[in-house]
């Protein structure tokens, strides 16, 4: 359903200056009906990929096609294909719910019993049938993505593309919203490409792209790509992130490997046939007191990108020093 070759974007930063490459060369397919997760570090050039798939930028070279429309050559046959929900909030707080979605209809000659039967179908699956009085600025931050995206579905997409939509969601409305997600693509055969940095997110998608530095390192299935890494990781707890940060030098120089850190834990990436009761025993040895846990566990989702990208949200590589040879 989405096809993309050679896809390149160079930012331009003056005539003094050379272009900074956000995109390089990017080849992706995206199956028809499928959920694509795509995810990647700050400047992976995510957010420029999402811009030019939306319309709002040209590349600087490479083609796109949408439905088998180029869209670049034929933009308006592959944009009525597009639905989009951007991350930054594309409501009027004031006006309510019904307000909203038929001030959108009208922008597709959406008009009397057309309008509101596509107001009432885009809304089906929500909460919010009988919200429609209400003003979206009443609305919890779950329902008023809700209402976002009832307003991408009101033109009938055939591709949905979410930039970050859960962001701001407690868990359990960024649970719902996935779930209806889930339930659209099925029932709908819609095809969602959605970027996300929360890899919890990617475990039930079809498929995970991993961008970086404008290349793509990786697209598969979430099982596949864990089953790639194919080791097990040691986990080590701590209180917060401020006291991991704090460890890590240390946790790093005592086991002799390179760690990471994510959030409050200490990630180390053990070797195919490494034992792990050794260095379970040297973190307990040596900072029992001032962590809450050690553990091994199967790689997840996280651990691939971390794996593939060197770093992640929340994410420091650390590499200790090398031991200083005694005997020279």
């Amino acid at each position: 359903m989405i096809r993309i070759r050679g896809l390149s974007y160079v930012y331009a930063l003056g005539r003094s200056r050379e272009g900074r490459t956000a995109l390089d060369g990017l080849d992706l397919d995206i199956a028809a009906g499928t959920m694509t997760i795509l995810a990647g570090p700050n400047g992976s050039g995510k957010s420029t990929l999402f811009r030019l798939l939306s319309g709002l930028a040209l590349p600087s070279r490479g083609s796109v096609e949408i439905g088998g429309f180029d869209l670049f050559a034929a933009p308006a046959q592959a944009r009525a294909l597009l639905g989009v929900v951007f991350q930054s909030p594309a409501l009027d707080r004031h006006l309510s719910v019904e307000e909203n979605l038929s001030l959108h209809g009208a922008l597709f000659g959406l008009r009397g019993r057309v309008l509101r039967d596509r107001i009432r179908e885009s809304l089906s699956w929500s909460g919010l049938t009988d919200r429609l009085p209400d003003r979206v600025g009443t609305l919890s931050g779950g329902l008023a993505r809700q209402v976002e995206l009832a307003k991408a579905l009101m033109s009938a997409p055939s591709v949905l593309l979410l930039d970050e939509p859960t962001t701001g969601l407690d868990p359990a409305a960024r649970r719902s919203f996935l779930e209806q997600l889930a339930r659209l693509k099925r029932e709908r055969e819609m095809t969602i490409l959605m970027t996300s940095h929360v890899f919890s997110e990617a475990e039930n998608a079809d498929r995970v792209a991993i961008l970086s530095q404008g290349r793509l390192l990786a697209h598969d299935t979430p099982a596949a790509l864990c089953g790639r890494l194919g080791r097990n990781v040691l986990v080590v707890n701590t209180p917060s992130e401020e006291r991991a940060r704090a460890l890590l030098p240390s946790v790093a120089e005592r086991l002799g490997h390179s760690c990471v850190l994510c959030g409050s834990e200490i990630r180390l990436e053990l070797g195919r046939d490494e034992p792990p009761v050794p260095l379970i025993d040297a973190v307990l040895d040596s900072f029992r007191d001032e962590i809450t846990g050690v553990a091994v566990r199967e790689p997840t989702l996280d651990d691939v990108f971390v794996h593939l990208t060197g770093a992640g949200p929340g994410t420091s590589p650390f590499v200790p020093k090398p031991q200083m040879d005694l005997a020279s």
